[in-house]
């Protein structure tokens, strides 16, 4: 298959393309195949970090450009931001390729990247026949690795299958990245489905129903503009700190993202609760407009709700929202 890096124009910033997936699953194949493209030749000095071993190997005489350095992280525990800083001085890279592996969660690449190293692309790749099993088995690593990318390469994909339940997987995680299905003989499609949000965002007050609170919530946060001026109405529980104003809760609900360990409390900061007899924990339903603006609740522009209505409600019959 072939999809375009696309070189950054020249800053001060190194440039990081990121290649994730599990083990054979194309990812050496593909940066064997970009450093023999003349495009992508264009005399940058590269850092090339390979973090697993497969069946392929690289070969290095058939890069188009000799400006290529290698070196291999053999464990998580070792890929440090000083290693990096080290490989950084030592090469002189002006741009960086990481192969990752598929076991190593992305937080140790994000929290271990020198200040300068930018995340220009990310590509993740799986085995078609093996990628459900993965997200069954394995499914936090499998979300690790679809949530950021941009595109999703699923090799050696049976024409004759059905793609909703991959289709399903990767927009669990990310609803903005493009998914690729090739076949054996590196035919290429692209997924062409839509995914319509299970609300209207046109309403003159936009309803939330129970199980959709995740789809929202991401759908906010991912294009937030869009609801500035918007009146919402959905269910969640209240949650109180005595860094807010009298008047100011935060509600929301807990969002488990991939899986049972991966759970975390999404809220939104909401002012002008005139219901002083509730508190932490309770239950409401609450119809709220929203403004885009600053607040020491985000310390970042972020969704203010103003509540309109607001009263006690029953928990829902799935307290942990999801993306399923």
């Amino acid at each position: 298959m072939k999809e375009d890096l696309v070189p950054m124009e020249q800053t001060p910033d190194i440039p990081v393309y990121l290649f994730t997936g599990f083990m054979d699953a194309g990812k050496t194949r593909f940066i064997q195949e970009t450093l023999e493209d003349k495009r992508f030749a264009t005399g940058e000095r590269t850092l090339l970090i390979v973090c697993e071993e497969g069946e392929e190997e690289y070969a290095p005489d058939q890069f188009v450009d000799k400006h290529v350095m290698m070196r291999r992280a053999d464990s998580e525990e070792d890929f440090t931001e000083d290693l990096l800083k080290q490989w950084e001085v030592d090469t002189g890279c002006e741009r960086v390729l990481i192969e990752w592996n598929g076991m190593w969660m992305l937080d140790t690449l994000y929290q271990s990247m020198p200040p300068r190293w930018i995340v220009a692309q990310e590509f993740m790749f799986a085995e078609a026949e093996s990628f459900l099993l993965y997200n069954t088995n394995m499914r936090q690593l499998v979300y690790d690795k679809l949530k950021s990318c941009e595109l999703v390469v699923l090799n050696r994909f049976d024409p004759a299958w059905d793609v909703m339940p991959y289709h399903k997987v990767v927009r669990a995680a990310n609803r903005s990245c493009d998914i690729a299905y090739e076949d054996a003989r590196g035919k290429v499609r692209y997924d062409d489905i839509e995914d319509p949000l299970p609300f209207d965002k046109a309403a003159p007050v936009i309803a939330i129903e129970d199980k959709d609170y995740a789809i929202w919530y991401r759908d906010l946060s991912e294009d937030l503009q869009s609801y500035n001026g918007k009146t919402v109405r959905f269910k969640a529980q209240i949650a109180t700190s005595d860094e807010l104003d009298e008047d100011t809760v935060i509600v929301g609900r807990q969002l488990m993202n991939c899986c049972a360990a991966d759970v975390q409390f999404a809220g939104l900061i909401a002012t002008g609760n005139t219901r002083r007899d509730l508190g932490d924990g309770d239950w409401v339903e609450l119809t709220a407009s929203i403004r885009v603006k600053r607040h020491p609740g985000y310390n970042r522009p972020g969704p203010v709700l103003k509540v309109k209505e607001i009263a006690p409600a029953p928990a829902p019959e799935e307290e942990v929202a999801t993306f399923y």
